[in-house]
This record gives structure tokens, C-alpha cells and sequence, in this order.
């Protein structure tokens, strides 16, 4: 097992690792929008939702994989009447179109709207 690690994604916020290759398999914590470089949060569910699968893509880079090599992803909203919208984000980052759960949760870490997990293999 390694863990990934890249300052090009948000440190975890608590005891857990931002990712682990395990097998060849590339397993993500679930990433918020909080941008790395500032800290803050951007307002809306678009620029969250972009935030979040940026951060995705880079725990992924620094394991050598890209988007492409997705193929399961859990994804979790504070408000399922940000779906389309959401979705419409998620799309241009996960071009493999991998198998998804969405579900609606009762909050987030930090009062964000949106939160994703990916799981990707060679």
C-alpha cells in the first residue's frame, strides 16, 4: 500500500490520507471544494463542484492516473436540487462515465454542498 500525497489537493482535515494505491488501484478520500492554495471555499454549487473534482483529479495525478482510468465514484450533496447542475460539472472531469452512488446528505465537512470520492485502476 502507498499513500498519495500532494499539496495540490486539500491536506486531510482529519486523521486520513488524501488517497492510497493499493493494488493497482488508486482509492481518493472524498474531496470538498476547499482550494488548496487559499484555503477558502468558492460560493455555489458550480464552482464547488469544480473545486471538488479538480481536487479529485490531482490525488489522482500524483498516483500517475488520470480521470479516464475511473470507473466508480461516490458523490454526496447537501441538496438534491443541485443534481442538474451538478451533473453538469461532473461530466466534463469524469469522461470515463464510471459507475456513480449520488445521495443526498444531511450536511457536509465545512458547510460545503458537495462532496466526491473516486476509484480508479491501470
Amino acid at each position: 500500500m502507498k499513500i498519495i500525497e500532494t499539496t495540490r489537493a486539500p491536506g486531510a482535515i482529519g486523521p486520513y490520507s488524501q488517497g492510497y494505491v493499493v493494488n493497482g488501484f488508486v482509492y481518493t478520500s472524498g474531496q470538498i471544494g476547499i482550494d488548496p492554495e487559499t484555503g477558502k471555499i468558492p460560493d455555489g454549487i458550480v464552482a464547488q463542484t469544480h473545486q471538488s473534482c479538480q481536487n479529485v483529479g490531482a490525488i489522482l495525478d500524483a498516483a500517475g492516473f488520470g480521470f479516464e482510468k475511473v470507473f466508480k465514484t461516490t458523490c454526496y450533496l447537501a441538496d438534491m436540487g443541485d443534481f442538474a447542475e451538478f451533473n453538469e460539472v461532473y461530466a466534463q472531469y469524469f469522461v470515463s462515465k464510471p459507475a456513480r452512488s449520488c445521495v443526498a446528505v444531511k450536511s457536509l465537512p465545512k458547510g460545503v454542498l458537495c462532496e466526491i470520492e473516486a476509484i480508479a485502476a491501470e
